[in-house]
């Protein structure tokens, strides 16, 4: 199934036969990807007076309550409300789902005792591509990214510098496969997070990151639309389901 998207006075052939999810699911198990020293998520039958939430214990439906924290177990989309005073929804602040992507691959290359994105990285990897979104696969990039524990490990992560360029090229939707754009310990300063949003001189509502996503291999780099879901959270950060749809040749 093809379709023809028109953007910026140009014309996208796209596959929608062949959709590629992103994101990491979340699952109730150790074994679910976790980050900022949280306990596994937890999704539970919901019991009492006699009475279960379970078809294989007796009950009459399926009906579970679902313990988790977005930013720490799975793949996730956040807004500037996730370092505000005020309060801001991603919600209410994202209102368009589909964009022009690029997917890169980098290597994070060593600083100090850390593993970093630089400015220079992305630099060479988009060139003078304009794009919405920009997807950011890391290496080495194995199946274990889905499952990790990340609490404790000083993760790669991204200099502020380098979503600062981001921001100055035009691009609203960062999408990285890190639990954080940001270093683990830094103390607050959230360089990265707050240089994307533009947070100190006029903070951009409408710009999202998205952390916890895992490209697989066989997706190449180069341009797709995106598709960016997210659940109607009244929250700063929401979980979501980024799926790419190939450009056609």
């Amino acid at each position: 199934m093809k379709a023809t998207i028109h953007h910026n006075n140009r014309k996208y052939e796209v596959d929608l036969a062949r959709p590629v999810d992103i994101s990491i699911p979340l699952r109730a198990s150790r074994e679910n990807v976790n980050a900022w020293y949280q306990e596994p998520p937890r999704i539970e039958a919901v019991a009492g007076d006699g009475w279960i939430g379970k078809v294989s214990e007796g009950g009459p439906v399926n009906f579970n309550n679902i313990h988790f924290n977005p930013h720490a177990h799975g793949t996730h989309t956040e807004c500037v409300g996730h370092i505000t005073n005020e309060f801001h929804s991603i919600n209410k602040n994202l209102k368009k789902f589909f964009f022009l992507a690029e997917v890169i691959t980098v290597a994070p290359e060593p600083f100090k005792e850390d593993m970093v994105i630089s400015k220079r990285q992305l630099q060479y990897a988009l060139g003078q591509k304009k794009r919405d979104a920009v997807i950011i696969r890391t290496l080495p990039n194995l199946p274990e990214k889905k499952k990790r524990q990340y609490a404790d490990t000083n993760p790669p992560y991204m200099f502020g510098i380098a979503a600062e360029w981001l921001r100055k090229r035009g691009v609203k939707h960062l999408l990285v496969d890190i639990p954080s754009v940001d270093k683990e310990k830094d103390d607050g300063a959230l360089k990265a997070h707050r240089a994307f949003w533009n947070l100190e001189e006029s903070p951009r509502l409408d710009a999202t990151i998205t952390e916890f996503i895992y490209v697989p291999n066989k997706v190449v780099d180069g341009t797709y639309f995106l598709n960016l879901q997210i659940a109607p959270f009244e929250n700063d950060a929401s979980p979501s389901k980024p799926i790419l749809y190939e450009v056609m040749k």
